[in-house]
């Protein structure tokens, strides 16, 4: 947008920066007002009579109430027409700054182009340039003020005479202006000094007829100086030429000779400047051209382009204009008296200027008070204000020149709510285009929007409610752009510019209506999007959380530029430890600078900023945290980084709030829940880690073979495997850098027991000795001749085959007998030892790491592996077992119970099997290791004993024991004793072989008692089994019970046992009874 404060003039830099009398100025923070400016308006007057004239005077003020030295006193030397241009740059700081070089201004810039996106809110005049409607708007008030004091030149000589006068009679004092509409605005005076603004004292003016004398009489005494005039004030604020305004008051003198009382509004004054100034009074043709073409484009746009009363396109006058306008593009056109062309263009022009909107008679012509063209001149001439020495101070003149500039308001169409809405604006623009340096003007702004919410809740006129909603929705959407990002557009030094953007911002919203719209250009949303608030706190909080959403944006595209700088774009971790420390920054940068100038219509307005931050950095926590299969170290670090800051946040919103009212704000924030994730992505570690063992678990039963590892490691590679895999857990579980718990602890460890559970009952899955104990044959105790063969011949046709024993037993040859499947048993014994070792590592590791938290609900107390360390010792002793009854019942059956004492005792001793035993004791302690050889020699001697047992009485019908044998059977059974106490270094004590021998011992003393004694020890048992007491005479004797199953513990106590040793001797009348019994009893079974 292009104004008049718009100008880059090198002259008045170069004036200011080297003048002798420049200072440097420093200013401290501008004093906050309370209600942004300490005053009111109500029913005042912007406008008011001045007397017939007044000369501008100067005066030294007091200090201003911040105790600050105007920048005006630094300004001296001639009065320069140009304007110091401050587009290109703005001010980072509201305040100049001392520096050690006092010809030097120094600024700090701002990186944004502050004026470029204050959009204008009128429509742009096609083929005018800013200088066009500035000149036109000089003419304009020139003829408006025509008659005024100051504008003659014989009133302005008087005047000054008299001046001179009072000023010779009162040297010392000087005069005071003083500015009521300055002083309503909140506007300081410039306190300027008796020499500025003065001219020479023998002229009128530069445009006086009496001006200074030639240049060449260099003798001459320099006159006295005098104040300017307003006429004189004006013309230089509007940068009208000395030449320009001489014939610009000629023809003005020549077009109204005899009509000095004519009304401005009645001169159509393109025209007459048109018919009365002629190229002669140009410097040249060239310059003649231009100007009569902006007279020229200047009647196209109030009387065709923008008329105050619209025409139809096709009228003749309306053509005719036209076709002329056209015309004088390329060439001048005839301006002579007798031309046609001046004819044809007066006549179009008065036509269309003398309309009305009714059709009846007006005694106004209307050819420039058609909008936007009228404000766009009214706004130029408003623009004078302004100092040209430094563009953002208001002249103390200003309430003189108002009143000049009003009298133009009956030519423009201008009203008082027109002119409040004009003046608004002008301020407001004022402000921006320099740089925003001088927050004066924006209390001046929000001033007069107190006097256009008057006007605009009686005010109907279509024009105006259009001006005034373009107006107002302009400097709404240029202030609401930086306020909902201040951060961006507020810096460090220019950040108190909030405190009276704010009330402009509210101001505005109000006059606007309640329900408005908030314009947000932020790339967050598209162009168009609204939001409706309803107060000044839902505002501001808008402004707030928009401020942050875009401050956090620009953290992050921040860190991720740095992260492809760093080539670390890869590692989360570091972009979002990053992030947090900025995150933290942001908030503290917002807590300081901003929340307490935004408290003032927010209450909790740092409050709303953490909530706001909390919300963006947990959006981004959580899309990390959605990427997250599985916890690590650097994830833990993340989430504890991350409850740091939500720790800062918290209790910024408690410090803001209180601890009561904070609760209400937290329950709208969604926390983090570091700790819940943490344990749950901490579970789910877990479950992936045992995850692995019970692969390693499932391997193992589908490959393992029970083959030793090595020599050196006689266990099954798959224990090894699950023992490191559950070590390996343990190791990365502690070293998860968090707070372990007892309980979590008790989580992992209950995994891992399952895991071991589940191997030792695989291990433990080898069968049970019953597989290898031989089936009992049936009760034979005779001899090959005896009739009771016969008679168990007729009762049951499965006997055995003499021939097929007598070929085992000439077929036996002792040999070593440990078979492979026998060493795999030991192998799974070792593996057991082995995983039983290791837990108890691990075990010791879980209980005795340091650092971890105790738990008061902890459900268990005892170890956490209790269940498998009982487990373990019962599976060893189940795989001992079957291994001693396998090596015994199939690898050396045909030493024991398939070749002892078979055929007859004599030649059948134990000796070959005591030998084989021997060789498979030291195999044994070969293959199984030093803490399993114990248990695995008590087994396999409780399966020798058994076997023993079996021989003596499951032996079969290939067995046939006398009482002369019991001596010799005793020697055997005393040399198997011998086997096991000697074997080893202690592996079984002495007292545990006598305990097991007992019952064997029993048996074989048994087998020495005679017939008689075996039958009262029958009859006995039987009776007290029965309960029947003393058998009587000629009672039968009942049948003893029996379970069916042999089981050595009842050997001793089962009357069926007396029965399995009786024998046929000569007295066949004693035996022909029990031979029935017996007959009976092998029946039942």
């Amino acid at each position: 947008m292009t104004t008049w404060a718009n100008r880059n003039h090198s002259s008045l830099s170069l004036s200011l920066m080297h003048h002798p009398c420049r200072k440097l100025l420093s200013f401290g923070q501008t004093k906050p007002l309370p209600s942004l400016c300490p005053f009111s308006l109500d029913h005042l007057s912007l406008f008011w009579s001045p007397p017939p004239f007044t000369a501008r005077s100067v005066t030294n003020h007091p200090s201003s109430p911040m105790g600050l030295q105007s920048r005006r006193d630094s300004y001296s030397g001639p009065l320069l027409s140009t304007a110091q241009h401050r587009k290109d740059y703005s001010y980072s700081c509201c305040h100049r700054c001392h520096h050690s070089n006092p010809d030097q201004r120094a600024f700090e810039y701002a990186g944004k182009d502050e004026t470029n996106d204050l959009i204008l809110p009128f429509q742009k005049l096609e083929r005018l340039s800013q200088d066009d409607i500035r000149e036109c708007a000089y003419e304009i008030f020139f003829t408006a003020c025509r008659s005024s004091p100051g504008f003659g030149s014989r009133q302005v000589h008087s005047f000054y005479l008299n001046n001179q006068e009072n000023e010779m009679k009162s040297p010392n004092v000087v005069m005071s202006p003083t500015s009521k509409v300055k002083r309503a605005l909140g506007l300081k005076m410039l306190k300027r000094s008796p020499s500025r603004r003065m001219v020479s004292g023998g002229s009128g003016g530069p445009s006086s007829p009496i001006a200074g004398g030639s240049p060449f009489h260099n003798n001459t005494p320099p006159r006295p100086r005098r104040p300017m005039t307003s006429a004189e004030i004006m013309r230089q604020q509007m940068r009208v030429t000395e030449h320009n305004d001489n014939r610009l008051r000629k023809t003005i003198t020549r077009t109204l000779v005899g009509q000095a009382g004519r009304r401005a509004e009645t001169i159509i004054l393109p025209l007459e400047l048109l018919r009365h100034l002629k190229p002669s009074e140009f410097s040249d043709s060239i310059e003649y051209h231009i100007w009569q073409k902006r007279q020229l484009r200047i009647l196209e746009a109030g009387l065709l382009t923008h008329p105050s009363i619209p025409i139809e396109k096709a009228t003749t006058f309306a053509m005719r204009l036209r076709d002329i306008i056209r015309s004088g593009e390329s060439r001048p056109i005839d301006t002579g008296k007798n031309s046609d062309t001046l004819r044809t263009l007066s006549n179009s022009v008065v036509s269309l200027a003398w309309r009305s909107s009714n059709g009846t008679p007006t005694d106004i012509c209307h050819w420039a008070d058609g909008y936007p063209l009228n404000v766009h001149l009214y706004t130029s001439l408003l623009q004078a204000i302004f100092d040209n020495r430094d563009d953002t101070l208001v002249l103390d003149e200003v309430d003189e020149l108002l009143e000049l500039i009003k009298k133009t308001w009956s030519i423009l169409g201008i009203t008082r709510p027109i002119h409040n809405v004009c003046f608004t604006w002008v301020l407001f623009q004022q402000y921006v285009v320099t740089g925003q340096i001088e927050p004066d003007l924006l209390c001046a702004t929000n001033a007069m929007l107190s006097e256009v919410a008057i006007d605009a809740k009686r005010e109907k006129d279509s024009l105006y409610v259009k001006l005034l909603t373009s107006v107002l929705s302009t400097i709404l959407g240029w202030a609401e752009k930086r306020l909902v990002n201040y951060h961006e557009y507020f810096q460090r030094g220019n950040i108190g510019q909030i405190e009276n953007i704010l009330p402009v911002v509210l101001s505005v919203s109000q006059i606007l209506g309640e329900d408005l719209s908030i314009f947000d250009d932020g790339e967050g949303g598209k162009k168009g999007d609204i939001t409706i608030v309803d107060s000044s706190g839902d505002r501001v909080d808008y402004y707030i959380r928009s401020t942050i959403k875009h401050a956090f944006e620009k953290v992050i595209e921040a860190v991720n530029a740095k992260a492809i700088e760093l080539e670390i774009k890869g590692d989360f971790r570091e972009i979002l430890l990053h992030l947090a420390q900025e995150t933290e920054e942001l908030a503290i940068k917002e807590r300081v600078n901003f929340t307490p100038m935004l408290q003032k219509w927010h209450p909790a307005a740092g409050a709303v900023a953490a909530m706001m931050l909390h919300s963006c950095y947990g959006h981004v926590l959580r899309q990390y945290l959605g990427e997250v299969t599985s916890l690590t170290r650097e994830t833990v670090e993340v989430l504890q980084r991350a409850e740091k800051v939500e720790k800062v946040l918290l209790q910024m919103v408690v410090d803001e709030c209180g601890e009561d009212n904070a609760k209400t704000v937290m329950r709208e924030m969604a926390p983090y829940e570091v700790d819940s994730i943490i344990m749950n992505l901490l579970r789910k570690w877990i479950n992936e880690s045992l995850s692995s063992g019970r692969d390693c678990l499932q391997r193992a039963k589908e490959t393992e073979t029970w083959n030793p590892k090595s020599k050196s490691e006689p266990y099954a590679p798959s224990v090894a495997e699950l023992v490191n895999c559950a070590k390996t857990v343990v190791e990365q579980f502690f070293k998860i850098p968090m707070g372990i718990t007892e309980d979590i602890v008790q989580e992992l460890a209950d995994g891992l027991e399952s895991l071991f559970q589940d191997y030792v009952m695989f291990v433990a899955a080898c069968g049970t000795k019953q597989s290898y104990i031989p089936s009992l044959p049936p009760l034979t105790r005779c001899n090959r001749d005896s009739k009771f063969i016969k008679l168990l011949k007729k009762a049951t046709p499965c006997g055995a085959n003499y021939s097929e024993i007598d070929h085992i037993s000439e077929g036996h040859h002792p040999r070593p007998s440990t078979s492979r499947g026998t060493q795999r048993l030991y192998v799974r014994l070792n593996t057991l030892h082995y995983l039983l070792s290791h837990i108890n590592t691990i075990e010791k590791s879980l209980s005795q790491t340091p650092g971890v938290i105790p738990s008061p609900n902890r459900k268990r107390s005892g170890p956490y592996f209790e269940i498998t360390n009982s487990s373990i010792p019962a599976a060893c002793q189940h795989v001992s077992e079957v291994a001693a009854y396998r090596l015994i019942f199939l690898d050396s059956n045909s030493a024991f119970y398939g070749g002892l004492y078979l055929g007859d005792v004599v030649n059948a001793r134990i000796q070959p099997a005591l030998r084989i035993l021997k060789q498979n004791i030291t195999l044994m302690t070969t293959l199984v290791t030093d803490r399993a050889q114990a248990l695995a020699m008590r087994e396999l001697m409780k399966a020798s004993f058994d076997a023993f047992l079996m021989v003596l009485l499951a032996g079969g019908s290939s067995r046939v024991f006398n009482r002369s044998d019991n001596v010799m059977i005793q020697e055997d059974f005393e040399s198997l004793n011998r086997v096991f106490c000697t074997c080893g270094e202690g592996l079984i004590a002495e007292n545990l072989v006598e305990r097991e021998a007992a019952a064997v011992q029993g048996v074989i003393a048994l087998m020495g008692q005679n017939t008689e004694q075996l039958m009262d020890d029958f009859s006995i048992a039987t009776c007290e089994t029965s309960g029947i007491g003393v058998m009587g005479t000629g009672h039968k004797l009942p049948m003893p019970p029996t379970t069916g199953r042999w089981n050595r513990d009842t050997i001793g106590n089962d009357a069926s046992l007396a029965l399995q040793f009786l024998h046929c001797d000569k007295k066949e009348s004693k035996v022909a009874y029990l031979e029935e019994q017996c007959f009976v009893f092998i029946i039942r079974h």
